[in-house]
């Protein structure tokens, strides 16, 4: 059932409530932190300790992005926000794919980018799951699935921007993103998330907490 007009303006409200907004700001002083630290010799002169850390900061972006998108209402809700930082972290599995070697040395020595480091594919996989679960039926349980993978795969893409710039295929690639474009970015990503969400008209469960509950 649609939401109503007063439900989705209440839906647009809350997600930039007091306590959203706050969760944003902490997310982007975290993303200028956790990339600062990365830059400490003793993780930068480890392969293994600077591949690790890399990822892990991917997965924490990823799931506390969900969080500001959801609020914490019920201890389900811990189960998505892990699911978030997972999806956000297993994007890099694709660099031993095209290495064919399970190696770190030869995943971080590729010649070019690898696929799942395409931004077209975030749109494309998340229709195509969207498409899927209308398929199969499952529709009502796994209602945030499409809108998640597009959160925590765009934010790995943002926050790899930094180095490598945002590869759009089949046009080419941006400039490496200025550092503060990609903390700005970062933050503003699951609110942005939220407005999209509201204007396709989606309906929307409102919580207690900041954050909303979508079902597509």
């Amino acid at each position: 059932m649609m939401a109503s007009e007063m439900d989705k303006t209440r839906a647009l409200l809350q997600s930039c409530s007091t306590e959203s907004i706050i969760s944003s700001l902490g997310l982007g002083i975290f993303c200028m932190v956790a990339d600062k630290l990365l830059q400490f010799s003793i993780i930068h002169q480890s392969e293994w300790l600077r591949s690790l850390s890399d990822n892990a900061i991917h997965g924490v972006i990823g799931m506390w992005s969900w969080a500001i998108v959801i609020g914490i209402k019920k201890k389900a809700d811990v189960g998505e926000i892990i699911l978030a930082g997972f999806l956000a972290s297993v994007i890099d599995i694709d660099h031993f794919f095209l290495a064919k070697s399970l190696s770190l040395k030869a995943a971080l020595s590729l010649p070019r980018r690898p696929f799942l480091h395409c931004s077209t594919v975030i749109p494309i996989a998340a229709l195509t799951l969207k498409f899927i679960m209308h398929i199969f039926k499952l529709k009502d349980s796994w209602h945030f699935l499409p809108w998640m993978l597009f959160v925590s795969w765009t934010s790995h893409h943002i926050r790899d921007g930094i180095r490598h710039g945002l590869w759009i295929c089949p046009f080419g690639k941006t400039s490496p993103l200025p550092f503060w474009l990609y903390v700005i970015m970062t933050s503003t990503l699951p609110h942005m998330c939220s407005f999209v969400m509201y204007l396709t008209g989606t309906r929307q469960m409102m919580p207690s907490k900041p954050g909303i509950r979508i079902d597509v």
